[in-house]
């Protein structure tokens, strides 16, 4: 029914713009008047009669500015922009093209005092995100608006300049479920006792004390997405979120620490820096590894970028974790194929999933360093006295095709009894022939696998 409806406004929103262009051809429609009128009408009738909710739903998926045009269609289309519970302000509501970013931005606080100003019932989802709008008293002024709502979503967007201060009175806002901030600096009020209602958090480039961010997080008891991507003024990942269950993180840290997540099923984590040698690594008989996953009994689908399982490779490293993580059917993993810790390191994870169905192994280029004793160490079969019985599909990416990652290769297939299909991307395209012989000796454990080729 909406493609129906939408298909009927766009003929008639065309036939509005184009009414000016055919006057001199009034004479033609007047005499077919009866048909031209009686077909008009009915358009109009069904546009009219739609019901309210179908017309919120029509509204909310445009930019403000064609929702007010919209008010062209019928007398009942007229006001329907200003109780619209959704107000999203971009780079499309804005009709002008300049470079002069004080007139663009003169013209988009007219808009957004505007729709404010004549804005009757309450505000659901608001969102500001325009590409040359900088943060400043403007945003103040509409977020103490806001925070006078119901507002439920809120997303700011602030593409250039510095970081902008959230005004206090955003913390006041307790109906927000999903809060989404990009470029801020975020200091709650002493008073701030966190958002009873929040269950999705989106945090970019923001700047936040340490305590700050753990009380922030720990006082979301609903909170269950948390997006965390390159901060700054913390270093410590205290995660406190009893009903998180996605958790996508990318930045530089020192540390990791999980606690009473224990309903957390998707992690995504990238260390963006090597941190190797720094004094917070774990060091002695402590494991880095083990401390990660003793509150992930739920883990589904487990994403280890850049250098974060070097970071995890740090200590003592098992050959099997504690508790298995039974529920684990998706594993990506960047590694240093030449770092006896690191694959170690993803072995481990590997033998403690029982249930592992998909595996993406990208490899890290460095320093090849213990080239010779890694060989070697992939080729003791003590080592491989392990069966993946339920793992279908492989993706290895970035890999050289010589030394141990070719005894890795080699390993899965040699112990993948259900394996569908291994997918091989090297890291150039030298030496791509002689891989793709190497690849067609190996043996396979599965008559179904299939050997996919791409080319760098």
């Amino acid at each position: 029914m909406l493609l129906w409806v939408v298909e009927i406004i766009e003929n008639r929103f065309c036939w509005y713009h184009c009414l000016r262009e055919t006057r001199h051809k009034v004479y033609c429609l007047e005499e077919r008047k009866l048909p031209s009128s009686l077909a008009m009408d009915m358009e109009l009738d069904k546009i009219t009669n739609l019901p309210g909710h179908i017309i919120d739903k029509i509204l909310s998926l445009l930019s403000i500015r064609d929702a007010v045009r919209m008010s062209v269609l019928s007398s009942k289309w007229r006001f329907k922009w200003v109780t619209l519970p959704f107000l999203m302000f971009d780079n499309q509501c804005i009709s002008i093209s300049s470079q002069d970013q004080t007139l663009v931005k003169n013209k988009l606080v007219n808009i957004v005092d505007h729709v404010l100003l004549l804005h009757t019932g309450p505000i659901h989802k608001f969102r500001l995100s325009h590409r040359d709008f900088l943060g400043g008293s403007d945003i103040d002024r509409w977020i103490l608006y806001l925070s006078r709502t119901p507002i439920r979503e809120f997303i700011l967007e602030i593409w250039k300049g510095q970081h902008y201060k959230l005004p206090s009175c955003l913390y006041n806002c307790q109906s927000l479920i999903h809060l989404e901030l990009f470029n801020s600096l975020l200091k709650p009020p002493p008073t701030f006792k966190g958002f009873m209602s929040l269950k999705s958090l989106d945090l970019q480039h923001i700047i936040m004390a340490q305590d700050a961010f753990e009380n922030l997080i720990s006082s979301c008891p609903l909170l269950e997405r948390f997006t965390l991507m390159n901060f700054d003024g913390f270093t410590h990942l205290n995660i406190h979120a009893p009903n998180l269950q996605f958790f996508d993180t990318g930045g530089v840290f020192y540390d990791v620490n999980f606690k009473n997540t224990f309903l957390l099923a998707t992690v995504s984590i990238g260390l963006y820096v090597d941190i190797t040698n720094d004094k917070n690594l774990a060091d002695g008989n402590s494991s880095n590894l083990l401390k990660f996953f003793a509150h992930l009994p739920r883990i589904q689908r487990l994403e280890i970028q850049s250098y974060f399982l070097k970071y995890l490779s740090a200590g003592d490293v098992p050959g099997k974790l504690p508790v298995p993580c039974i529920d684990l059917t998706h594993l990506s993993i960047r590694v240093n194929f030449s770092s006896v810790e690191e694959n170690l390191t993803a072995l481990c994870l590997l033998r403690s999933s029982p249930n592992l169905q998909e595996l993406e192994m990208l490899a890290r280029p460095e320093e090849q360093t213990h080239l010779e004793t890694f060989t070697n160490l992939w080729k003791e079969e003590e080592h491989w006295n392990y069966s993946f019985a339920h793992l279908r599909v492989v993706k290895l990416t970035g890999i050289s095709g010589v030394g141990p990652q070719l005894d890795f290769i080699n390993f899965l297939l040699a112990y993948s009894p259900v394996l569908e299909k291994m997918t091989v991307k090297p890291a150039s395209g030298d030496g791509a022939w002689e891989l793709i012989k190497q690849l067609l000796r190996l043996r396979r454990a599965s008559v179904r696998a299939e050997i996919i080729y791409l080319d760098p």
